[in-house]
């Protein structure tokens, strides 16, 4: 039977939702979710760029249907659901009893805040699920630093004569030996801020940040900086979604308020990040918008070239943008993240191309300000509107596509580092255990038996690599 690909994915929706994939016989192959189903499925027409295993399902896929869902949060308790019910043949993940990570609550006087994968129990309160524990990880750190709940089981909590270490560090209470006398005000911020409720926290811990610092009690002030910072950092990993990123967002509408702002018209504009480890893997990224959203066609990554500016903001900033303009799409605008020594930077190297600047503020996701092209800051742009909005949306992205881009050439650089420290292990066999494995943490922690069953290797390249990771160095 020769069907295309592309046609029964012709009609799929750019909503939310979860995509399922049959074969001839009606027999269901693959479950996924996606934030965007269009998007998401238009990934499968290049078969070269799945999965080994995925490129031999693609092969035997015959339809696809999808249901949508209003979050994306609801696409991914909808996969789990159906993948743990209906057991697709190529689900590799969530098919051994796992389920996505959540956090809960506990009913009792003190609430202890945890995190877990199984079913729910009516006894607590539960959030999620997340997406990775890594997400989990710092959310419950973020809970901790706001809210100081306890993590400790009971039993342990009952036996404690002393405050353990997280409280001498300001992440507990310490209900186990001190008396309380906030803690179901704090168990109910945290259950404001597991909910997305994060904006008006902040906005009255700025309030008591500034209080404090008429008063001169600095102690007491940084501790709510601190907090603030915990919940915008929280708050820019996703508990609270970005309305320049929904559906009903006028885009158009609020670069027409740029040009207004700008006075000149902008058919692409450029956002400029750079990125860097103490100076270790020097990287810069631009990403382009214009009326009808984000141009991915003009986004563009950079490796520094100059090593002697590495760890130098400002003079990797001046290489990123000089090779933007000599070789990447024609620009409208340049916009860059930083402060004025940024904005002076991009305008010294590209003086025929107008200069705006994003600032982050004290707290930056609250009170950012713009470096106008003239020079000038502006601090008028109403922190509702859908032009700061669009400010805060194209910055963001710029952010997140150089972190995304740095943290790819690192893990490179610690795969080149490692594997080819084995005799014999060339480009084709590493690709070959990256393939199979996914990762070099999961080659050194595979077994032997493992090791020689990845395709093309070969058992006595498997036993070298076996043995580098597993002999101990005496």
């Amino acid at each position: 039977m020769n069907i295309q690909f592309s046609d029964l994915i012709e009609n799929s929706p750019n909503a939310p939702g979860v995509y399922k994939m049959y074969d001839a016989d009606g027999n269901l192959l693959y479950v996924g979710k996606a934030k965007n189903l269009s998007n998401r499925l238009k990934q499968y027409l290049d078969i070269s760029k799945l999965e080994p295993h995925k490129q031999v399902m693609r092969t035997l896929v015959t339809r696809v249907d999808w249901d949508i869902t209003t979050t994306e949060s609801d696409a991914l308790i909808l996969e789990q659901h159906l993948i743990k019910t209906q057991k697709p043949k190529y689900n590799i993940m969530l098919t051994d009893g796992k389920m996505y990570p959540m956090i809960a609550l506990t009913q009792s006087e003190y609430p202890r805040l945890l995190k877990f994968r199984g079913k729910i129990s009516q006894r607590r309160d539960v959030y999620g699920p997340y997406p990775s524990v890594t997400a989990l990880n710092e959310t419950i750190k973020t809970i901790q630093k706001v809210c100081r709940l306890r993590t400790c089981t009971d039993t342990f909590m009952r036996n404690r004569s002393r405050p353990c270490l997280l409280y001498q560090i300001g992440r507990c209470s310490a209900p186990c030996t001190i008396p309380q006398t906030h803690y179901g005000e704090n168990v109910a911020l945290a259950r404001r801020i597991l909910t997305g409720d994060s904006e008006p926290i902040i906005a009255d811990l700025t309030a008591q940040m500034k209080k404090f610092a008429l008063m001169m009690d600095f102690e007491s002030a940084a501790e709510c900086r601190d907090k603030i910072a915990a919940l915008t950092q929280t708050s820019n990993r996703g508990i609270r979604q970005n309305r320049a990123h929904s559906a009903n967002f006028d885009w158009s509408g609020a670069v027409d308020d740029l040009e207004k702002l700008l006075g000149f018209k902008i058919e692409c504009a450029g956002v400029f990040d750079n990125s860097h480890l103490f100076g270790r893997n020097p990287v810069g990224a631009m990403i382009t918008f214009g009326h009808d959203g984000f141009i991915k066609t003009g986004y563009r990554h950079f490796k520094l070239r100059d090593a002697a500016r590495a760890g130098n903001d400002i003079a990797m900033m001046a290489e990123f943008v000089q090779r933007a303009t000599e070789r990447g799409p024609k620009l409208d605008l340049i916009i860059v993240d930083g402060g004025p020594a940024q904005w002076n930077i991009a305008h010294k190297t590209a003086p025929n191309i107008p200069v705006f600047g994003v600032t982050k503020g004290v707290v930056r996701d609250g009170d950012e300000h713009f470096i106008m092209p003239d020079g000038h800051e502006n601090h008028d742009i109403p922190k509702d509107s859908r032009l700061f909005l669009l400010l805060r949306a194209v910055r963001d992205e710029a952010h997140r596509f150089v972190i995304t881009y740095h943290r790819t050439v690192r893990a490179k650089q610690m795969t080149s580092s490692v594997l080819d420290e084995i005799d014999g292990i060339g480009p084709t066999r590493k690709r070959a255990l990256l393939t199979h494995f996914g990762s070099v943490r999961a080659i050194s922690d595979a077994s032997l038996d493992a090791l020689k069953h990845v395709p093309g290797l070969g058992n006595a390249a498997a036993e070298k690599i076996y043995a580098y990771f597993h002999t101990e160095v005496v």
